[in-house]
C-alpha cells in the first residue's frame, strides 16, 4: 500500500541533525522546508544556478517559461496544503486545461469532442475508424504484451496511427511495437474508445477519473519556478544554506553510514560533515561517487540506468500569433517537434504586453544531433517547423532562446527495476542514513507531487517516525496513478534491446 496521506505514524522528538540535501528541485527543497518546520536546518547543494529542477521557470530577458508544462493537481492533501503554505492563495491561478492534437494538417480537440473529430476526420474516415475498432474487437492482435498491440486492441489500427504512434515514438525515441504494455497501467488504463466517445458526447466538468482528461488545474502566476524560488527564500530565512553551482563529487562512508559530502563550488572543494544525506541527484551517479567505491556489480547496475533528455526552444511572437491552448501535441511525422506550449495561456504574468512566448519541445538523447546543435540553428529549426505546421509565420518571431535539460525523464527499460533494486539494497546495507528521493533520485517517473511526498515522508523517517514510512510505496499502485494524481507525463517500460538500438543509431550520427 502507498503511505496514507494522513501519515498516521508518530515522530519522536529528535536531537538536532546535520542533514545534507543534494539537489534544489521539488524533492530537495521540500526536504529543507519540512525540516525547517520541525526546527531543523540543513545544507542544500545544487549543481545548477537555478532552483526547481525540471519544475523550474527559466527567465530570459524578462520572459519566463517552463521546462515543459507543470499542472498543479493532486489528491495528496498534504502536498496541496504545502503548496499553499509556500505560496499564498493569491499567487495561484485556476487555469482551464485546453489542448489539441495536430495531425495530418488539422487540429483535434483533446479531450475528444465528437463534432470536431468528425469534421476533421471526415465522414468516410470516421466510419473507417469505427470499422477498424470493431474489427480489432472481433480479431484483436495476438500479441498484446507490447504497447502497440495493447493500443490497437482497444482503439483499432486507424485511430492508433492517428493519435498514438508518432507522438509516443517522438517522446521515447524507440518504436511503439518495442514498448511493453506496462505503460498502459499508468497512462491510459481507464481510457478506451467507448469512454472517449462518452466524454465527447456527455462531457463532465473537470472529470478526474482518467488521468489524460483532467480539465482544470492550479498554476502559480509566475510559473512553477515561483514556488521553488519562494521555498528557497523561506528555508534560507530559517537558517538553511542553499549553495548554488555546487557539484557533489564524493560521499564518504564508514562504519555503516555516510559521514561527509564533498562538493566543488566555483572550483573550490568543501567537505560537509553529515548525520544524514537526502539525495535527488540521479541515483546511479549517487552510487558512483561513494567513497570507498561500490563493488563492480553495483557499479554495473548504476551505469545501466538510462534517461531521455529534453530541450526547449522558446520563441517570442506577437500575441495574435499565439493560440488559446496550454499546449499542442504534434503528431505529425514531418517535423521533429513533439509539443508546443503557449505560456501566455498558462499565465498572463509570464508574458509581456502584446506578445507571447511559445515553448517548442524536443525529446532528445544527450549528445545526439539536436542536443549538440547550435542555439541559432535550433531557433531556425523552430521557425521552420512552426511554418510547416501553418501555426506562425516565421518572420513574426522576434527572439528565441534554447534551454537544454539533461536526464529529464528516467527511462524504464527492461533492466531498470533490477538495477534500482541492486542500488537500493546496497544503500540500505552500507549507508542507511542516505535517502534517495524524487524523480531522478529514485529513478522513478514521479510527478512533482509524488517527488514532494517522498521528501515529506523521508523527513518523518529522519526525525524518528514510528513505524518508518516506506517511501518506495509512493506512486506504484495503478489506482494511485489513475485516480489520485495527475501532474505530468508517465513512462513506459522500454525493451533494453530497443534502447541499445537507439544508442547505436546516435553513435552513427
Amino acid at each position: 500500500m502507498s503511505p496514507s496521506p494522513d501519515r498516521a505514524s508518530t515522530t519522536a522528538p529528535a536531537a538536532r541533525s546535520n542533514v545534507v540535501v543534494i539537489g534544489a528541485g521539488p524533492a530537495g527543497l521540500t526536504t529543507a522546508y519540512c525540516l525547517a518546520k520541525r526546527g531543523q536546518t540543513c545544507t542544500v547543494l545544487e549543481g545548477d544556478s537555478v532552483v526547481g529542477g525540471i519544475s523550474r521557470s527559466v527567465e530570459r530577458d524578462g520572459w519566463r517559461f517552463d521546462i515543459g508544462g507543470h499542472r498543479f493537481f493532486t489528491k495528496v492533501q498534504e502536498v496541496e496544503d504545502l503548496w499553499h503554505e509556500i505560496l499564498p492563495d493569491e499567487d495561484f491561478l485556476m487555469r482551464p486545461r485546453m489542448s489539441r492534437i495536430y495531425y495530418d494538417g488539422k487540429y483535434y480537440d483533446y479531450p475528444l469532442k465528437a463534432m470536431n473529430a468528425l469534421r476533421n476526420l471526415g465522414f468516410v474516415e470516421a466510419v473507417r475508424c469505427v470499422l477498424s475498432y470493431a474489427w480489432a474487437r472481433v480479431r484483436p492482435p495476438k500479441d498484446q504484451t507490447n504497447y502497440e498491440g495493447w493500443l490497437v486492441a482497444r482503439f483499432g489500427w486507424r485511430l492508433y496511427k492517428h493519435f498514438f504512434k508518432t507522438y509516443t515514438e517522438k517522446v521515447w525515441g524507440v518504436p511503439v511495437s518495442e514498448m511493453p504494455a506496462d505503460w498502459a497501467a499508468q497512462r491510459v488504463k481507464n481510457l478506451s474508445l467507448g469512454k472517449a466517445i462518452t466524454n465527447a458526447l456527455l462531457p463532465k466538468r473537470n472529470q478526474k477519473d482518467i488521468t489524460s482528461l483532467i480539465e482544470e488545474f492550479q498554476y502559480p502566476k509566475y510559473g512553477p519556478g515561483m514556488m521553488w524560488e519562494r521555498c528557497r527564500d523561506l528555508v534560507e530565512a530559517a537558517g538553511t544554506k542553499v549553495v548554488m553551482n555546487s557539484y557533489v563529487t564524493r560521499i564518504r562512508h564508514e562504519d555503516g553510514k555516510a559521514v561527509s559530502v564533498r562538493a566543488e563550488t566555483g572550483g573550490a572543494p568543501t567537505v560537509y560533515e553529515c548525520s544524514h544525506v537526502v539525495s535527488s541527484m540521479p541515483m546511479g551517479q549517487l552510487l558512483e561517487i561513494m567513497d570507498p567505491p561500490i563493488p563492480d556489480d553495483v557499479r554495473a547496475a548504476a551505469e545501466g540506468l538510462q534517461y531521455r533528455d529534453f530541450l526547449t526552444v522558446a520563441l517570442v511572437v506577437p500575441e495574435a500569433s499565439g493560440f488559446p491552448d496550454n499546449w499542442i501535441y504534434v503528431h505529425s511525422p514531418d517535423v521533429k517537434l513533439g509539443r508546443i506550449q503557449n505560456f501566455g495561456s498558462w499565465s498572463p504574468y509570464m508574458i509581456k504586453e502584446g506578445r507571447t512566448c511559445l515553448g517548442l519541445e524536443y525529446f532528445v538523447f544527450e549528445g545526439d544531433e539536436l542536443w549538440n546543435a547550435a542555439d541559432r540553428d535550433l531557433i531556425e529549426l523552430g521557425k521552420r517547423e512552426l511554418a510547416a505546421l501553418n501555426l506562425v509565420d516565421p518572420t513574426k518571431v522576434e527572439a528565441g532562446y534554447v534551454v537544454r535539460m539533461p536526464k529529464a525523464y528516467p527511462t524504464y527499460d527492461d533492466t531498470y527495476a533490477a538495477n534500482v533494486e541492486v542500488l537500493r539494497r546496497w544503500l540500505e546495507a552500507h549507508t542507511p542514513n542516505v535517502f534517495a528521493v524524487g524523480r531522478n533520485g529514485m529513478h522513478r517517473y514521479n510527478n512533482q507531487d509524488h517527488s514532494m511526498y517522498t521528501a515529506m515522508l523521508t523527513v518523518d523517517n529522519i526525525l524518528g517516525a514510528d513505524p518508518p514510512h516506506d517511501i518506495w510505496a509512493v506512486n506504484v499502485e495503478e489506482e494511485y496513478h489513475e485516480e489520485k494524481s495527475s501532474t505530468g507525463r508517465d513512462a513506459p517500460v522500454i525493451a533494453r534491446s530497443a534502447m541499445d538500438a537507439a544508442a547505436r543509431t546516435r553513435s552513427q550520427q
